[in-house]
């Protein structure tokens, strides 16, 4: 054995043992007299000592060849720390050496390997190795290596079948844009990687797997963010012989059992919001309810006054800020910028401070009077002292800008705590969405979600105001996941794609085998998807997932320590039957 104990193993009851530890040289203090050491594994750190007079010389002449990172063996006696440290769960003691073996050396590390690094985000990604050696890396794995364990044993005790689904699939045109791979032995077609495993789930409950899940490896080619990447993972479940109210009730269990085995957080029932509600009040289907600003309209009491602005827009709404009265110009001018970015989009911004001697003072004080003003206050339910923001527009580009205002606001006053968890499910979601592009409907979720059983009969004459048997869980103003109950039937899901604008023949060619599967007896089924990295992320009270897998891709979709994507040989391009255009033949 290299060791007999790990490096955040011994304690003060293991005084006088005779040991053996292996790991990484954290840092040297050499003060002439004493040399201290700190060796490092992923366990913790454990303080060697040597002492001039008392260790061999040969030994103290070793420890001082040493580098930061070299791997070493080393031997020796547990004693009692003089100064003990109460930062490491080793502080009361330290290791008398009695022996170093050299491992393996190490050039310089490119960045420090700390908590506090000095080390960029490029260059921790292109040396990610060695940033994982860093206890905030570590601690976010063993964060995830926690989540997956609890969430399969919760699921493994609902009955729950772990099943493993393909990542060589086919192409479907609906969703995110697919990562394709060519066929080298059927040249000129492509399989595709799974972007969930949506269509084989359905299919394992009609073979009979009536509680399914999988973590599973998932790929979208789409724009990235702090809470997006490339490939991730999902906690993908599935469940036949039930309604909505069965897959809320288990998932919640699922969701209230991670927090209290991971957080020691007992989360109340969730809410339950329907989508028109989050929109009207919130302005997204993710609403943040850790803090109020609660959308007011104020169609009634702002337009026909003779401001244009007001006047030409579909909606006027706002929020209240509560004892923001006080905003200086400057302030309020800083806001006014926030909204008119392009992120947002919105042309301008109308203030309303109700001053603590009642009155009002406003951006629109030449078009609305005090009283009018006040009739405002009354709609927004505020009090002296409250800021009123206000904007206009078409109603849906409006609700979208004053969300994006609402939660800097949160940010800015503080309100957005990471540790203050609100969960709650939104439900009720339109089946489908208009696109002005392409000129016809898109499902919201998926071709498969199915509509309410009430909103049937519309959906070829009414297609937009069908609901979906759709839900999605937010928490803390982020989409965790998000389900539905499926068309298990084949003459509605050949309803469904025709309203999509599928052909017949096209609809056979994408999804005829879960349509040929429907006709043996598949049962009525649904289920959810919840995003692994971004539950993780959020466990840690962190907006990036990046640092909860083990090798991110950068925001240009590159991994800069293996340099992918990459070039391939033209021998392996002819074998695919494939050609690289150059930028001149583009």
């Amino acid at each position: 054995m290299l060791r007999t104990h790990t490096c955040g193993e011994l304690r003060k009851k293991d005084v006088n043992k005779d040991i053996v530890l292996s790991g990484w040289v954290q840092r040297i203090r050499d003060k002439g007299g004493l040399i201290w050491i700190d060796l490092r594994d992923r366990y913790g750190i454990t303080q060697l000592l040597l002492e001039e007079g008392h260790s061999p010389a040969s030994l103290i002449k070793k420890a001082r060849s040493l580098g930061r990172e070299f791997v070493v063996k080393i031997t020796g006696k547990v004693i009692k720390r003089i100064a003990k440290n109460p930062k490491l769960s080793t502080g009361e003691i330290e290791i008398d050496l009695t022996g170093i073996e050299i491992l393996n050396s190490s050039k310089i590390p490119p960045f420090t390997i700390e908590d506090n690094t000095d080390g960029g985000e490029e260059l921790r990604m292109k040396y990610r190795y060695l940033d994982l050696r860093r206890n905030p890396l570590k601690n976010s794995l063993l964060l995830r290596h926690k989540l997956s364990l609890e969430t399969r044993k919760y699921l493994d005790g609902k009955g729950f079948v772990e099943v493993e689904t393909p990542y060589l699939i086919k192409s479907t045109p609906e969703g995110a844009r697919d990562f394709v791979v060519p066929s080298r032995m059927n040249q000129g077609e492509f399989y595709a990687l799974p972007q969930s495993p949506q269509t084989f789930k359905q299919l394992l409950m009609v073979a009979g797997y009536d509680r399914y899940y999988q973590l599973v490896k998932c790929f979208r080619d789409e724009d990235l963010r702090a809470d997006r990447q490339p490939e991730f993972t999902q906690i993908d479940c599935e469940m036949s012989f039930v309604d909505q109210e069965d897959i809320l009730n288990t998932f919640e269990g699922m969701i209230k059992y991670l927090f209290k085995e991971i957080k020691f957080i007992d989360l109340p029932e969730l809410a339950r919001m329907s989508f028109d509600e989050a929109m009207q009040l919130y302005g997204t289907d993710k609403p943040d309810l850790r803090f109020g600003m609660e959308f007011k309209e104020l169609n009634e009491v702002a337009k026909g006054k003779g401001f244009r602005v007001f006047d030409a827009a579909g909606l006027v709404v706002g929020i209240n800020v509560k004892g923001c009265a006080g905003y200086t110009r400057k302030q309020l001018d800083k806001l006014t910028d926030f909204v008119k970015r392009p992120q947002v989009g919105a042309k301008g911004l109308v203030y309303v401070k109700y001053n603590d001697d009642g009155s009002f003072k406003s951006s629109v004080d030449k078009f609305f009077d005090q009283q009018a003003l006040k009739s405002w206050a009354e709609f927004f339910d505020a009090q002296p002292g409250d800021l009123m923001l206000v904007l206009s527009g078409e109603t849906n580009i409006v609700r979208k800008q004053l969300s994006e205002l609402r939660l800097e606001m949160g940010e800015r006053l503080k309100l957005r705590n990471p540790d203050n968890y609100k969960a709650l499910w939104v439900v009720d979601f339109p089946l489908l969405e208009w696109d002005n592009e392409t000129h016809r409907y898109h499902a919201m979720h998926h071709p498969f979600t199915a509509p309410k059983p009430e909103d049937v009969d519309r959906l070829e004459n009414q297609p937009g105001s069908v609901k979906a048997n759709a839900y999605d869980l937010v928490i803390n103003g982020v989409e965790i996941g998000g389900g539905s109950i499926r068309i298990h039937n084949r003459d509605l899901q050949k309803r469904m794609f025709a309203t999509l604008g599928f052909t017949e023949e096209e609809a056979q060619k994408q999804f005829g085998f879960l349509m040929n599967a429907f006709e043996y007896g598949a049962p009525p089924h649904g289920g959810i998807a919840l995003g692994f990295d971004r539950l993780a992320a959020m466990f840690a009270g962190k907006d990036s997932i990046r640092d909860f897998i083990a090798f991110p891709k950068n925001n240009a979709g590159r991994d800069l320590m293996i340099d992918s994507p990459s070039t391939i040989s033209n021998e392996q391009l002819d074998e695919l039957g494939l050609k690289v255009l150059k930028k001149t033949e583009k």
